[in-house]
């Protein structure tokens, strides 16, 4: 009888302590530091980091990312596709934000914290799943890994605290809303004239760097992306002023230019 009850007691404890150290999918602690200092443009297509005020928060930053760095390889594996997902993308905006508070506000652009020789995305400065981890790794080794996600949208989610970026959202992804918000974040940065636009007039598209850096993301028919002219024909609506312009872009094929990209620090001065 009490070895049983030593069993019982063990196992009570034990699940107590999962349900403890349960990671929450909710992300609240990272949503809660966005609201507070992500700032988002009236038009609701861009946004700017109040990174000073942000900086004296730095162990409520850490504190998150600690939980992030806390899951293991099985944890992340037991776990839905979309949670896996929403973790990588927040993983990937939090740590490059911490990544800028390492020198903030000593710096104008993220590419500040590399050289010649050595990019700031491949740094190794922090720890996920197991393994010391840069955020081309997240990007490129695990969210875009061929035939794990496919989903060509992260492009309009991860976000390198630069103004040519797409916005930094002012909440965290989640799985029970992550395709909505992956489809709105889409729908936000094409409708931001500064970075995309379609003239008429020309029959050209001036369209971000980022459709000609992963252009064959957007070309693989992943989630109806065939390619690049059906994706601008697909958010036709939020590339142009007007339903003809609409009408005339998803019916024709235009000629594609590439915007410069803006590398300056997505920061509230």
């Amino acid at each position: 009888m009490t070895r049983l009850r030593s069993l019982l007691l063990a196992a009570g404890l034990s699940l107590l302590s999962a349900a403890v150290h349960a990671f929450d999918h909710s992300h609240a602690a990272w949503t809660a530091l966005l609201k507070q200092h992500v700032v988002v443009n009236a038009a609701g297509t861009a946004s700017a980091v109040r990174y000073a005020a942000l900086k004296q928060e730095r162990p409520k930053l850490k504190a998150y990312l600690d939980t992030l760095s806390a899951v293991t390889p099985i944890d992340f594996a037991g776990w839905q596709k979309p949670q896996q997902l929403a973790f990588l993308i927040n993983a990937y905006n939090a740590f490059t934000v911490e990544l800028i508070l390492t020198r903030y506000p000593d710096l104008a652009s993220i590419k500040d914290l590399g050289s010649l020789f050595a990019s700031p995305w491949k740094r190794k400065f922090f720890t996920l799943l197991g393994q010391d981890e840069s955020l081309d790794g997240i990007e490129h080794g695990r969210i875009r890994a061929a035939g794990v996600f496919d989903d060509p949208r992260i492009h309009a989610a991860v976000v390198c605290a630069s103004i040519g970026c797409p916005m930094l959202r002012d909440e965290a992804f989640v799985a029970e809303r992550l395709d909505a918000q992956l489809e709105d974040g889409m729908r936000r940065f094409l409708s931001d004239r500064s970075r995309n636009r379609f003239d008429t007039a020309s029959n050209t598209l001036y369209v971000s760097k980022i459709f000609d850096w992963y252009a064959d993301d957007f070309s693989r028919g992943h989630k109806g992306f065939d390619t690049l002219h059906t994706t601008f024909a697909r958010y036709a609506d939020v590339l142009t002023d007007s339903p003809e312009a609409a009408r005339t872009l998803r019916a024709g094929t235009p000629r594609i230019e590439h915007l410069d990209y803006d590398w300056r620090l997505n920061d509230v001065r």
